[in-house]
């Protein structure tokens, strides 16, 4: 049983709506139709509804009454924890992205751990313009040359990035010559995804304002599936990642016409 003092009740829209449900889920392991409809003060209807999307998506399994987890990953690690996985990895993958900007060019910065790395290899650059949608990746840039714009939006305190209809709004008006952009999980049938929906829909909006979509991930996110996705493996220019990569994996992403470069410049086994 949902306790009732854990979700504030509030018709939210239904994205957001599906994202609480995970939520719940993620806690409680079941959830039940009369509870869910209590706690968001919405019908029995909508929340059915919602569930059958949900299920569609291949997050949760329908119960009589409710719905199960499934099992798709919807744990969402801090940007303090992130930072210290993997660092060597993505130090050099920030390096070969570093090198790929032409001065002169308008550059958006996703959140992310990684991307955090890039922004302080540009910083000192006076040649460029940088938009995020990250505090700590702006407060990075702040301390260097580079003209730097952080967009407004709705703080998730997790990845400590600006999302929702306003980042949504202002992006939706730019265009930018490169996006560097991350990922929690990279999957060749799902695409790439992250386990908050908000944070998604953020990210789709970057990917359709850019000339050049490259992502910027270690070997760890690849055969990942999280919540919510937000690009297909076809919107992709180019992916950086590491030599810990594997090569069939690797090699399934430069068939679909996705540039793919190992950041040590080890060549991979094949």
């Amino acid at each position: 049983m949902i306790e009732c003092g854990r979700l504030r009740r509030t018709d939210v829209f239904p994205e957001k709506r599906k994202q609480q449900i995970l939520e719940l889920l993620a806690s409680d392991g079941s959830v039940t139709v009369s509870d869910l409809s209590s706690l968001l003060g919405v019908s029995t209807v909508s929340i059915r509804r919602d569930l059958r999307d949900l299920q569609a998506a291949g997050l949760l399994k329908r119960t009589h009454g409710g719905a199960m987890t499934g099992h798709i990953a919807a744990f969402e690690p801090s940007e303090a924890e992130k930072e210290d996985q993997l660092r060597e990895e993505k130090v050099a993958i920030a390096e070969v992205a570093a090198a790929m900007v032409q001065e002169g060019e308008t550059v958006l910065l996703d959140a992310g751990s990684t991307t955090l790395q890039i922004a302080k290899l540009l910083k000192s650059r006076r040649d460029l313009a940088v938009i995020t949608n990250a505090l700590n990746v702006a407060a990075e840039l702040a301390s260097g040359e580079a003209e730097t714009t952080l967009i407004g939006g709705s703080l998730r305190t997790k990845t400590l990035s600006l999302v929702g209809p306003v980042a949504e709004s202002t992006l939706a008006s730019l265009y930018v010559d490169r996006l560097f952009l991350a990922a929690n999980g990279i999957d060749l049938k799902r695409g790439l995804t992250t386990p908050n929906v908000l944070e998604a829909h953020t990210k789709r909006t970057m990917v359709k304002s850019a000339r050049a979509v490259i992502v910027v991930a270690d070997h760890t996110k690849f055969g990942r599936v999280t919540v919510s996705q937000f690009c297909e493996i076809g919107e992709i220019h180019c992916l950086i990642t590491d030599s810990g990569a594997p090569a069939d994996f690797v090699s399934a992403m430069e068939k679909r016409g996705v540039r793919v470069i190992l950041a040590d410049g080890r060549p991979r086994e094949r």
